[in-house]
């Protein structure tokens, strides 16, 4: 993907062209990558029928479609669609394009994108079995975490070291002290709303974004604390003063990004047959499926969709309140005695 501003111009490269736009508007990493995979395939397409990208036709675009059809589901081709037709929309406002060939195409076709997906119902031991094939230290830190808490994959990625309270020799891998809402209570984590894609959060420009309504702290049950020390042990300097919680191992100390999760995620579920090319959310595991599933069954064990909103940091403000004055009690307590074994 093109990142100078001087290597892309809409004449040679309207790909790449787009893609620096959308950098330029703030997009993640794992968007620009989304966008980009598909272009190129339709590019591919295009120029297989003796066309380009800018004269491209409605009928080649209606043939392009056709073709997702196969093996893909309705809202994956929906989805797909509606990139394409947002490349083109854009590309013709900036004056690139004489027009939109995906207009009519996108008006007429009877699939649309499902939003409120049935996903795949997995039990926890059949979890349990997926979690034990993963052996890299940081990957399984990653999914052990996503799973134990039911936090967004954005989330994860902004988390600091600061933002993680444990007790005894763990806590020689920390540099500085834990935030101040983490103090009183050990083996907890907490997730702020504040980070915001593009700002500048504990001194780090911030390329994910948190959603949550109010901060968040989310117990350490005796399993996570195990994944993260394995991790904290072989964990590489970081680059950013920040000092990021999760970081690669394969860009050496860069902190992770949702684009660098879902990759790997993905590539776990395709092993285990949960993932495959052109699936939907109802067929696909992937980061945010975690999130489900934490909800999922900890609110069926627990009875309390209160305790569940809280940690998933979605409930109005005084709801937020009653919870946290009565965090060590109620949360913890009912949290520690419900939350499924993984390990």
């Amino acid at each position: 993907m093109a990142s100078d501003a001087e290597t892309a111009s809409p004449a040679d490269d309207p790909v790449a062209y787009f893609l620096q736009e959308l950098t330029y508007h703030g997009k993640t990493e794992r968007t620009r990558e989304a966008y980009e995979r598909v272009l190129r395939q339709f590019e591919t397409f295009v120029r297989g029928e003796g066309a380009s990208l800018a004269t491209a036709s409605r009928r080649e675009c209606m043939a392009w479609v056709h073709t997702l059809r196969e093996g893909r589901s309705r809202s994956t081709v929906a989805s797909y669609a509606s990139y394409l037709h947002r490349f083109y929309a854009y590309m013709t406002q900036v004056g690139a394009f004489e027009g939109n060939p995906m207009t009519l195409v996108l008006e007429e076709m009877d699939e649309s994108i499902d939003t409120d997906p049935a996903r795949r119902e997995i039990l926890v031991p059949e979890m349990r079995e997926f979690v034990a094939h993963i052996t890299h230290p940081l990957d399984r830190a990653v999914v052990v975490t996503l799973l134990k808490t039911g936090m967004r994959v954005g989330e994860l990625c902004n988390l600091d070291m600061r933002d993680l309270n444990l007790e005894g020799e763990a806590r020689a891998a920390f540099t500085t002290p834990p935030r101040g809402p983490l103090a009183g209570r050990p083996n907890s984590l907490y997730i702020s709303e504040s980070p915001a894609r593009g700002e500048v959060t504990n001194g780090e420009r911030r390329t994910e974004s948190n959603k949550r309504k109010r901060p968040t702290v989310i117990p350490v049950d005796e399993e996570l604390r195990q994944v993260i020390e394995r991790w904290l042990a072989v964990r590489p300097g970081p680059r950013s003063d920040a000092e990021p919680l999760f970081c690669s191992t394969r860009e050496w100390g860069r902190r992770l990004t949702g684009g660098m999760v879902g990759s790997r995620v993905s590539e776990y579920a395709a092993d285990h047959g949960w993932y495959q090319s052109g699936g939907g959310a109802g067929e696909n595991v992937t980061p945010h499926y975690f999130r489900h599933f934490f909800t999922t069954h900890l609110r069926d064990r627990t009875g309390d969709r209160g305790i569940v909103k809280y940690l998933r940091g979605d409930v109005a403000s005084d709801i937020v309140d009653t919870y946290t004055h009565d965090w060590g009690d109620r949360v913890r307590k009912t949290y520690e005695q419900h939350i499924y074994s993984l390990l």
